[in-house]
């Protein structure tokens, strides 16, 4: 079971609360994660990644065992603490301006 913190913004559009828990099938990536995850929110499709080239948004950030992992490539697998449900995989907003 794969833990996933979102933004407030993509709780409430994915009308739900708290994290949500995918089961992905091993070996899981940040690619199979989001799959997954608009696969059961398809509200969320086009929010996180560019539904045409799968490519992260650009004030999106996703982070694994407090590391970031937003240029990791997505297909690579993610630490075992995140696949076995022990840390969460975060979606964030990235902050900008100045």
């Amino acid at each position: 079971m794969i833990r996933v913190a979102l933004p407030l913004h993509l709780r409430n559009l994915a009308r739900v609360t708290g994290e949500v828990h995918l089961e992905v099938p091993p070996p899981a990536s940040a690619r199979s994660v989001l799959d997954a995850l608009e696969a059961r929110h398809p509200a969320l499709r086009g929010t996180i990644r560019d539904p045409r080239t799968g490519r992260r948004r650009p004030h999106v950030r996703f982070f694994a065992c407090r590391t970031d992992w937003s240029h990791e490539p997505t297909e690579g697998p993610l630490p075992e603490a995140v696949a076995r449900g022990e840390e969460p995989f975060v979606v964030l907003g990235a902050l900008a301006g100045g």
